[in-house]
């Protein structure tokens, strides 16, 4: 954060002929609200409430213990960077609490940030969005609400969601109120997120195509013109910006899938998947980027907006259409099934009262978030295959692992996943006995580790599997691990008599 260059007078000047023409719309944004202190809202409300030291920013959400968090010293999620901005701005111009109709009351512009899951039940289980948070928000906003307020859809939705906003909100509608809808979809990552909003590739204002339309579009884009050039800020129709955040998901989550499909082949033939990932990277067409090969992708976007995508396809008659990216979650799926066996496979078929250490439980290393983390999936299949787990991650608390892997949609007996778990502190009393280590989550601290050290107090033969392609193998072979990893054959015998060295023949393929 304090490497971040301030501002150019270009982008200065830009700004405030940005607010000059903004106030002759006599839509002046002195107070924000934020409904939902989430992934989406927290980071993105601290972040306007630091390069906007003159508005007002009030994040409010009904739950008593994560506003208390934000209001803490520990934070009630990890983002590097966030820390600091919440230690600056908190109590100037950046609020957290539980005053949710006050903050409506006071706001010139609201942020919708509330969770938007897949439905369980119902219409569209499975693969629809369950948009009960978004309407219960827009029928408060309707409630308490005092004059003109502008309305952003900063939650991920289907398509034409806001209109469902608008419907709630013009059939309450006082003669002394009035509403705005716009669409501003987030594009973070978690564990770079602050840095995506402070240097993000672009930002999407959809609104109405009207007069009033065009001013509320103009006061958003006036806000994020504080820090981000003017022409990294598009507006589109409000359908087209709800349309290009399922869009840019899908797209990441497919080259994600492809090459995770391309890793298969590579193990059956012999290839190594990162020598072809960058060979297809350095294509100017196709670029580097989501080419990493791994146990899969997990979060709350891609698996969801995959869904969300294909559920949409199907409701308008474009079955084709829905299968193809259903194909997506489908590869996905295979990856972690595909992981999940070889292990077994290799633990000569079984995993029945064997210690495992995993390393990693979040969906993705700097956050501490496991929602669709492929560590749950592998984790469930090795418990059902009646394995004992160690495992350790540096964010993910133990009540947050339990509660996962003892959800009912995961297993039937939480009881016995329970007796079955063990959440460590510390990676080197994990791996104490174990019979392997499997890496779930690409941590930068697991390249480090002294593996000699732990391989000292492990069973024998031990083994350590790689499913984010972070770890130095051969040097893992060469202090006698059994290394495995995703679209890579290794063969021992012939690795270590290129040094010389003399080891009994013996082939692992993965």
């Amino acid at each position: 954060l304090h490497s971040v260059s301030p501002l150019s007078n270009t982008e200065l000047s830009g700004g405030v002929a940005l607010a000059a023409k903004y106030r002759k719309t006599n839509m002046v944004i002195k107070n924000i609200c934020c409904i939902g202190a989430g992934y989406v809202g927290g980071p993105t409300s601290c972040v306007i409430a630091w390069k906007c030291p003159n508005i007002n920013v009030h994040v409010v959400d009904i739950s008593e213990m994560r506003i208390k968090q934000w209001n803490s010293d520990k934070l009630p999620i990890y983002e590097p960077g966030l820390e600091d901005v919440v230690k600056e701005c908190r109590g100037r111009n950046l609020f957290f609490s539980n005053k949710v109709d006050e903050a409506i009351k006071e706001a010139d512009l609201i942020f919708i940030s509330v969770n938007t899951p897949t439905k369980t039940f119902g219409i569209g289980k499975g693969r629809a969005a369950d948009l009960k948070y978004v309407e219960s928000c827009a029928r408060k906003i309707a409630e308490v609400a005092e004059g003109h307020k502008i309305v952003v859809e900063k939650s991920t939705v289907p398509v034409r969601a806001a209109e469902s906003i608008i419907h709630i909100l013009s059939a309450n509608t006082r003669h002394d109120v009035s509403f705005q809808v716009l669409s501003n979809p987030e594009f973070l990552a978690e564990g770079t997120a602050i840095e995506n909003l402070l240097h993000p590739d672009r930002v999407l204002v959809g609104g109405e195509e009207s007069e009033e339309g065009e001013k509320a579009v103009e006061a958003l884009s006036w806000i994020y013109n504080h820090w981000v050039p003017k022409e990294k800020i598009i507006t589109t129709s409000t359908w087209s910006s709800e349309l290009s955040k399922l869009a840019s998901n899908a797209f990441l989550a497919q080259r994600v899938s492809s090459i995770n499909a391309i890793s298969a082949l590579c193990e059956a033939t012999g290839a190594d998947v990162s020598q072809v990932a960058s060979a297809v990277g350095q294509d100017s067409r196709i670029g580097s980027k989501f080419l990493q090969a791994s146990v899969g992708f997990g979060g709350s976007c891609f698996q969801k907006d995959l869904l969300n995508l294909a559920y949409i396809a199907e409701c308008l008659n474009l079955p084709q259409v829905a299968q193809y990216w259903l194909q997506v979650t489908d590869m996905n799926e295979y990856q972690r099934t595909r992981f999940s066996k070889r292990i077994v496979e290799c633990l000569f078929n079984t995993v029945t009262d064997k210690k495992i250490a995993v390393f990693g439980f979040a969906f993705k290393k700097d956050t501490g978030d496991t929602r669709e983390s492929p560590a749950i999936y592998v984790c469930s299949h090795l418990l059902e295959e009646g394995a004992s787990l160690n495992i350790y991650d540096p964010k993910v608390s133990e009540g947050q692992i339990i509660e996962d892997l003892t959800n009912t949609a995961v297993t039937d007996s939480p009881e016995r996943v329970t007796k079955l778990i063990n959440v460590q502190s510390d990676p080197y009393e994990a791996v104490k006995d174990t019979h392997a280590i499997v890496v779930l989550t690409e941590w930068d601290e697991f390249k480090n580790y002294d593996y000699k050290k732990m391989l000292s107090v492990m069973k024998k033969p031990a083994f350590i599997f790689d499913g984010r392609k972070i770890l130095d193998h051969e040097s893992l072979i060469k202090l006698g691990f059994h290394a495995e990893t995703i679209g890579k054959r290794f063969t021992r015998n012939a690795l270590h008599r290129s040094s010389g060295e003399s080891f009994p023949a013996f082939s692992w393929v993965m």
